[in-house]
């Protein structure tokens, strides 16, 4: 007879197998299976060989899809990261309420994104939007912040950030406060300004940190959805259309569920190569 003691450990382990196998293995392998196949839910599944990767090379909505979050990326990272690591500098100084300033700046990421979402909508707003109302206070025009196709991505990327950036507030606080006290002592006793002591001293400490504020930047902005899915639907004119929303709008919309299937599955090696190549690179510059 098997002893308790062998069958223990796989007891143990059991809950984890079984969550893995139901919730990440099936679902996987059920989408490489699908993306050979046409389905809509309601009707059976059709084998069509490759049609759904052939369509996806030559689908000029989910190229353009890809730029819009390429867009995304190259104006959210940079602002998440010079805003994030500016605040947390200040923050980490001993200041008056520095403890409710913390909490302040924190607060949008605990908040619902819809509903976040929805604020900045209005304040976005065309005719009664709060800041086209203070251009034309000071007299100045109005902007199309979400229906001009130039600027909607960006107006976008300016809210996701203001969401998000007291997460990454947090953890360049959590990596500033592990650089020694002694090295700023030491440079100050050679005479060392501010500026150098922050690119000499804290970069090249924190830099684990930034490596993984842009990880989680990036992994971020590629799943870029509630935003635009709220504010725009997508437009004007597939101007702020993301990956994922697109790839939503395939599934659930129009039902291609297979075809919905090899986009995600598409999306997610390239999500996959740039966080590797964001990796290396760092490494290479460390």
């Amino acid at each position: 007879m098997i002893s308790r003691k062998k069958i223990l450990p796989y007891l143990l382990v059991s809950p984890y197998i079984i969550h893995f196998f139901l919730f990440v293995a099936f679902p996987v392998g059920f989408s490489i299976v699908l993306t050979f196949h046409k389905w809509n839910i309601i009707s059976p599944m059709e084998y069509t060989g490759l049609n759904n990767y052939i369509r996806l090379f030559n689908d000029k909505t989910f190229l353009r899809s890809m730029g819009n979050t390429l867009i995304f990326l190259v104006i959210h990272i940079p602002l998440q990261i010079i805003f994030a690591l500016l605040l947390a500098e200040i923050l980490n100084q001993k200041i008056k309420l520095r403890g409710i300033f913390r909490g302040a700046f924190f607060l949008p990421v605990i908040v619902s994104g819809v509903v976040v979402t929805i604020l900045w909508q209005q304040l976005f707003g065309y005719d009664t939007g709060l800041l086209n109302r203070l251009l034309i206070g000071i007299g100045l025009g109005k902007i199309g912040w979400l229906t001009d196709p130039n600027i909607a991505m960006s107006s976008i990327a300016i809210m996701a950030t203001w969401k998000n950036v007291g997460l990454y507030i947090v953890l360049f606080l959590v990596g500033l406060q592990t650089v020694p006290p002694q090295y700023y002592e030491a440079a100050e006793l050679e005479g060392a300004s501010h500026a150098q002591k922050f690119f000499k001293i804290t970069l090249p400490m924190i830099n684990p940190t930034i490596f993984m504020v842009v990880l989680l930047s990036t992994i971020g902005g590629f799943s870029l959805f509630i935003e635009p899915y709220v504010m725009t639907g997508g437009g004007p004119l597939n101007s702020t259309i993301s990956a994922v929303l697109y790839i939503y709008k395939q599934g659930f919309f129009y039902y291609h569920m297979g075809y919905a299937a090899t986009l995600g599955l598409f999306f997610a090696l390239i999500i996959l190569s740039v966080v590797v190549i964001q990796k290396k690179f760092i490494e290479k510059g460390n």
